[in-house]
């Protein structure tokens, strides 16, 4: 049968193969080469120690550090079983260390994924490599990277991987989880990889109302409600832009999109709140997940935290805890993004 590796977007990939050939070499070339390649051996071996100490090091300070409960990892089904079938639905998120909203939010958008393809094996990658060692140390759960999740695949016999992204946009990390599958086209017979939450004019109007719906119960026109998103140094940023555009436009204009590590930030948001004369300010991640950002950068008692710069201000603030992954409606969205990819292969 021949293989095929198809994408929503309309990108097809194909794999190469590259290979390097020399010619002999002199005796006197010969004695060189095997002392500067002792050298360099003992060199890596050294870098490699010293790496893998700081490594460990920083390590045991971040364990040190987190004096804080995440919730019970062993309620988490991490999703790494073998004997899959020749049907997988693979989902790969970023991931969090927090364990109650990995399980509530991730784990949440694979249940719904699950129940609406039962034919497909649902299973789970991250992409963050320090989230999953750091789980793992602490919580001894082990959760498959994307290299992983495919080498499981591949030994597992599967023949047609779907694979949905839980990621937000279109952005760097999206772009690489699609290079990265491109890689294995040789190893499954159909492979085709679900749109992330926020791609179509129709995915932003239906988070937005998702968001809004959310939050009613906050909107007395004394409060401002602001979602704190991530930001990205990619063009993709331009979604949290797009999305505030969409709020004012169909007047909800009490609601501000900040980020933490790109534009608009937090003192962006700040000003707006403050020209609206606003009481009070809800704030709530614009993230899959309810994890470190939300629960540091956004609720933290630190005073760079989004929560002390508003109170600071003399604002009565609430945070509200809960990643995106917790609606439902969002939630549908991943859903119906994982039906287009399977209908397009058959």
């Amino acid at each position: 049968m021949k293989k095929s590796l198809a994408f929503l977007m309309g990108l097809t990939v194909v794999a190469s193969a590259l290979t390097g050939c020399g010619g002999a070499k002199s005796s006197s070339e010969s004695k060189e080469s095997a002392t500067s390649a002792t050298e360099a051996t003992t060199a890596a071996d050294t870098t490699e120690a010293t790496t893998a100490a700081e490594t460990t090091t920083e390590a045991a300070e971040e364990d040190e550090e987190e004096n804080y409960d995440t919730g019970d990892a062993s309620l988490d089904n991490p999703r790494n079983q073998d004997e899959i079938g020749e049907n997988e639905l693979l989902v790969l998120s970023f991931g969090t260390s927090f364990n109650d909203s990995r399980r509530l939010t991730i784990g949440a958008i694979e249940d719904a994924l699950e129940k609406a393809f039962p034919d497909y094996s649902v299973r789970r990658g991250f992409t963050a490599n320090i989230i999953i060692d750091h789980v793992k140390r602490r919580d001894n759960e082990v959760i498959d990277d994307v290299k992983e999740a495919l080498d499981r695949a591949q030994k597992n016999g599967v023949k047609t991987l779907v694979v949905q992204p839980t990621h937000l946009m279109d952005g760097l990390e999206y772009n690489d989880i699609v290079n990265e599958i491109a890689s294995y086209s040789d190893a499954f017979d159909k492979v085709v990889i679900g749109k992330p939450l926020l791609t179509t004019d129709d995915d932003f109007k239906r988070v937005e109302n998702a968001i809004v719906d959310w939050t009613k119960d906050y909107d007395d026109g004394k409060t401002a409600i602001c979602f704190m998103g991530h930001g990205t140094e990619a063009e993709s940023n331009s979604v949290y832009a797009k999305m505030q555009d969409m709020l004012t436009a169909d007047g909800h204009t009490n609601y501000f999109v900040g980020t933490v590590e790109a534009s608009p930030s937090v003192e962006d948001v700040l000003k707006k709140v403050k020209e609206g004369g606003y009481e009070k300010v809800v704030l709530e991640p614009l993230m899959v997940v309810a994890g470190d950002h939300a629960n540091n950068d956004m609720a933290g008692d630190d005073e760079d935290s989004w929560k002390s710069i508003f109170e600071a201000e003399g604002f009565k603030v609430e945070c509200l805890l809960r990643g995106l992954g917790e609606n439902e409606d969002i939630r549908k969205l991943y859903v119906e993004h994982a039906q287009a990819a399977v209908d397009s292969i058959k």
